[in-house]
């Protein structure tokens, strides 16, 4: 639900909010997705800031042994002025089955968002537009999916966060989700999406330049997802 908030995190979801950086950053994350299965997300993130410009490079890791799939993107995105948020993201994404090789694609991201006033966001992301897929021996595509969403600073403590995403292999969905910061170093967060009907919940503290994130998720039929991220502003 990351199409109007402005961080690292940003290069997963809506590139437009990496913009907002002034300090290098990395940070890197594991998820386990659902306990009863072996299958696993590792993500490394980095962005460079230089003036209104940021620069910033992902690689993320899904799968088991036998079946994974690797992405790897190279962003630039651009503010204007304190209101205008824009970046492109190209792809190169690779699927290795064990047993049947490997296979190779590309893929392209665009984002956009608006800030209005000092308390509202909203923003815009399109990924793979040209719908390009894998070669025709492996049955597998590239999502295309569209989202916009919208952040609301209620004060210093309190951020909403909507959004609705559209892919064209699946109906819409929309997700909502609510941060609160008893302290300037921690911030509790909690969330859901409605289709397939989702609980996210977590918390994050930071310690000068360090950040450490915890989270889980809950699926009604597959289970549990629990995650684990670290960052580091230089």
């Amino acid at each position: 639900m990351g199409a109007a908030l402005q961080d690292i995190w940003s290069l997963q979801s809506n590139q437009a909010g990496l913009a907002a950086i002034e300090r290098p950053v990395a940070a890197i994350a594991y998820q386990s997705n659902y306990l009863d299965t072996e299958i696993s997300t590792q993500t490394a993130l980095f962005a460079y800031p230089h003036k209104k410009n940021v620069f910033g490079i992902s690689v993320q890791n899904y799968g088991v042994s036998v079946y994974k799939e690797q992405r790897m993107g190279l962003c630039y995105s651009k503010r204007f002025g304190s209101t205008l948020f824009v970046a492109i993201n190209a792809n190169i994404h690779q699927l290795s089955i064990l047993q049947y090789g490997s296979a190779h694609t590309y893929s392209i991201e665009a984002g956009l968002q608006y800030k209005i006033g000092k308390q509202l966001l909203i923003g815009s992301h399109i990924s793979n537009p040209g719908k390009n897929a894998f070669n025709s021996d492996v049955n597998a595509s590239v999502p295309t999916a569209i989202q916009i969403g919208a952040s609301y600073r209620c004060s210093d403590k309190v951020l909403l966060n909507s959004g609705l995403i559209k892919s064209l292999s699946t109906i819409t969905d929309a997700r909502f989700g609510l941060e609160y910061k008893p302290g300037e170093s921690v911030a509790l967060r909690g969330g859901i999406n409605a289709n397939p009907f989702r609980q996210f919940a977590g918390f994050g503290c930071k310690y000068k330049g360090l950040h450490v994130d915890v989270a889980a998720s809950s699926h009604p039929n597959l289970g549990y997802s629990p995650q684990l991220a670290l960052g580091y502003e230089f």
